[in-house]
């Protein structure tokens, strides 16, 4: 039996013109006042939802954020991506055969899907569930409470294990860089989605096994088999 661990963002859904970024970064100029420094994720230490509200906070008022706001905080950037999808659904979307890949996975006895994302998981479960992806029906693990990918991949792991305890192969499938090292960190098998068919950049990261989408199953669940952890970044 085989744990598949899927990113969110890039990976299984996707948005026009960075809506999503956008939208956490309204709801922190909205909040704070203050100018939300960039949506370039790489800026951060760590490409996920708590170590990007606490490097910003910290920037601007040189303190840790507490429980209670970030709590307050996601009630409105929640409240703002759903808005989004009520107002505009067509600019967020599954990358295609995403949907129909998790429908298939969790009925085949040979597989169990996981999520493991860089978002806080009430985030996580509106873009999923908007494009018809089951997400309470998976073990899912976001940024609540963990800073780092590889805390967060290995947490999505626990929970999976708490049901299934071992497996015969683990892969994690994610669209970008931090994707590549958290798996090369933790020597996981690793498949790449590329984004914007950005194939070449995953493959010079080391990504031995990397494809468009999820339309040719067949071909995805042969990646999967195949897959390694990733090699060292190729340098030129």
């Amino acid at each position: 039996m085989m744990l598949l661990i899927f990113d969110v963002d890039g990976t299984l859904v996707q948005c026009d013109n960075q809506a999503d970024s956008l939208c956490f970064a309204q709801t922190y100029e909205q909040v704070y006042g203050r100018l939300f420094p960039t949506i370039d994720w790489s800026y951060y230490p760590h490409v996920t939802d708590t170590a990007i509200f606490q490097t910003v906070v910290q920037q601007h008022f040189a303190r840790q954020t507490t429980q209670e706001e970030v709590s307050a905080f996601q009630e409105i950037y929640i409240q703002r991506l759903q808005q989004n999808r009520l107002q505009t659904p067509e600019k967020f979307y599954e990358i295609p055969g995403a949907a129909a890949l998790l429908h298939r996975l969790l009925a085949d006895p040979d597989y169990v899907p996981a999520i493991a994302t860089g978002g806080w998981q009430r985030p996580a479960h509106i873009k999923l569930q908007h494009v018809g992806i089951p997400s309470l029906s998976m073990p899912l693990s976001g940024a609540d409470g963990k800073t780092t990918r590889e805390d967060i991949i290995e947490a999505a792991r626990r929970l999976a294990c708490a049901v299934q305890p071992t497996f015969d192969k683990v892969v994690y499938i994610g669209d970008a860089a931090w994707d590549v090292h958290a798996t090369r960190n933790l020597n996981m098998d690793f498949v790449g989605i590329s984004r914007r068919n950005d194939i070449e950049m995953l493959t010079k990261l080391g990504a031995t096994q990397v494809l468009s989408n999820f339309n040719d199953q067949a071909a995805f669940l042969e990646m999967v088999a195949q897959a390694t952890p990733p090699d060292a970044p190729k340098i030129f």
